[in-house]
């Protein structure tokens, strides 16, 4: 990438309308407001609170609980990943946060709104300035008749912002910064897969989302493009401190984030969080590692916890019945009874 073209997304979503004249307020100053319209707004509070979160698909003849009361809280500015097996309820988690299906029971707030009460003008309003998509699909991502910056372009087309008036030139930078400048003009079908995830992450930051929520987003692409992807979203997290949230059956992905969640049987089962030492290492590296991380399990609101599959096949129990009790130093130990 030329040097012309490594801008930071700050730059980028900070740039003034053209036509700027003398007379008028500083580029810099011009670019902190825009800035600060953008940001979200000052708080400690959690970007996603979920608590017991239900979710049942019905049709003629049957019921699927795919969420049995989840319960998970993401912070403001994580980069995370949600892991699970098929049918787990990731998807449908991811599906939750973005707005494009809705609970059936439970509390769901995002970015201090709570999805229950929105109306479906709000609704749409949400998914145009609150979250941003990045699906595996690229067909799901991109439009085969539009051209890279066209694609980047259109949600822009839906932003009534008035500080959003160069839009192409902002699909521009946008795709510059991806290294994809030089393939603005070119099709999807003229693109190779990682190309077009590129573009689709280009996209998926058109209007400046607080949270970028990504679906096996390196599901279809190389490993080289792989560490590419991941650059791409660490750099948008520390930049812009934009929320990432990743669902991924990549097992090397989710060991180049901070903390991961897993999901099984509809709930939250465990966590691993990255040691905070090796983190910091990390910080002023350019890429994300693999880390060292330690598997914490979630306790519900009502006092249950998952222990790990692989955990309950060492202990060979008979049955489903375990013996609990607390030794000396505090701690709760799980015993066969047998």
């Amino acid at each position: 990438m030329s040097t012309d073209n490594q801008k930071s997304i700050g730059q980028i979503l900070s740039a003034p309308p053209a036509g700027a004249g003398a007379g008028k307020e500083s580029t810099a100053t011009k670019a902190s407001n825009i800035s600060d319209s953008n940001s979200p707004p000052e708080s400690s509070a959690p970007v996603v609170i979920a608590e017991n979160l239900v979710k049942i698909y019905k049709t003629k003849d049957i019921e699927v609980l795919a969420l049995q009361g989840l319960d998970l809280t993401i912070e403001r500015g994580e980069v995370m990943a949600i892991v699970g097996n098929s049918g787990s309820g990731k998807s449908t988690l991811l599906n939750m946060i973005g707005g494009l299906d809705k609970p059936s029971a439970g509390k769901l707030t995002v970015d201090g709104k709570d999805l229950f009460k929105l109306s479906e003008k709000d609704l749409v309003d949400y998914k145009k300035q609150t979250v941003g998509f990045v699906w595996q699909n690229n067909a799901r991502n991109l439009i085969p008749y539009l051209s890279a910056v066209e694609n980047v372009m259109m949600p822009m087309q839906f932003n009534t912002d008035s500080l959003m008036q160069n839009k192409k030139e902002r699909a521009m930078d946008l795709l510059a910064l991806m290294d994809m400048d030089k393939r603005a003009q070119h099709r999807l079908g003229q693109l190779s897969g990682g190309e077009q995830q590129r573009v689709a992450i280009a996209l998926s930051l058109a209007n400046n989302p607080t949270i970028l929520l990504a679906d096996e987003p390196t599901g279809s692409v190389d490993s080289g493009t792989t560490d590419a992807i991941m650059d791409m979203f660490r750099r948008v997290n520390k930049e812009l401190g934009t929320t990432i949230i990743i669902v991924t059956h990549d097992r090397d992905i989710s060991k180049k984030v901070e903390r991961v969640v897993a999901i099984r049987d509809g709930k939250t089962s465990s966590e691993f969080i990255m040691n905070h030492g090796y983190a910091t290492k990390l910080a002023g590296l350019e890429g994300f590692s693999h880390g060292e991380q330690l598997e914490l399990a979630v306790l519900d609101r009502a006092g249950r916890v998952q222990i790990p599959r692989e955990l309950l096949d060492k202990m060979d129990l008979k049955n489903n019945r375990l013996h609990i009790h607390m030794d000396s130093e505090g701690r709760i130990v799980l015993t066969s009874p047998d």
